[in-house]
């Protein structure tokens, strides 16, 4: 009878550990590096044409990628740093003889927001401010919920998706998933 008793619990628990967690196999997200941050969809940018007050002005990275600046049109953005766009707004000016040598200076303004799922008080869309980890982004959210599982975490970073720790960076536009903790 113990046996047979032995034998049922060993299943139960066997079967609960691997309900537990279908995202366990998740390679850990490669930590960020500090590199030039790149461009994307949903970013503001200042940019500012000495000699061309009418260019200065505030421009959003459309969903394609690209901002649209008057006298010139479309500038791809996407994957590009502040000082590559500089650059090609300087050159794209040029090329139009618009100014023989512009100076042109571009600045971050405002980033694409961040998105916080699962296990915390208010789940949701949030601005992005750099230096954010996945702590700062749980705050910004309102904290934990009572189930919680607080030492891993799933970020989905474009089409990589991986687990990550409380102390790990977070970057314009992941998806930080909070899992329900089972015990």
């Amino acid at each position: 009878m113990k046996s047979w008793i032995v034998a049922l619990t060993t299943v139960a628990a066997l079967s609960i550990s691997g309900c537990a967690s279908s995202e366990r196999g998740l390679s850990p997200l490669v930590a960020v590096a500090p590199t030039p941050y790149e461009l994307g969809p949903g970013d503001q940018v200042r940019v500012n044409v000495y000699g061309l007050d009418m260019m200065s002005d505030t421009y959003l990275v459309s969903d394609t990628g690209a901002i649209s600046l008057p006298m010139l049109g479309i500038i791809p953005a996407s994957g590009k740093t502040v000082e590559a766009i500089q650059r090609d707004i300087a050159d794209g000016l040029r090329t139009s003889n618009l100014l023989i040598d512009p100076k042109v200076s571009a600045q971050i303004v405002a980033y694409r927001p961040f998105f916080i799922t699962g296990e915390v008080q208010r789940p949701g869309q949030y601005p992005f401010v750099p230096g954010m980890s996945v702590m700062t982004a749980v705050s910004v959210a309102g904290g934990y919920t009572f189930r919680a599982y607080t030492k891993e975490v799933t970020i989905m970073r474009g089409k990589q998706k991986g687990t990550a720790s409380p102390d790990s960076s977070i970057m314009p536009g992941d998806l930080v998933q909070i899992r329900e903790s089972w015990f």
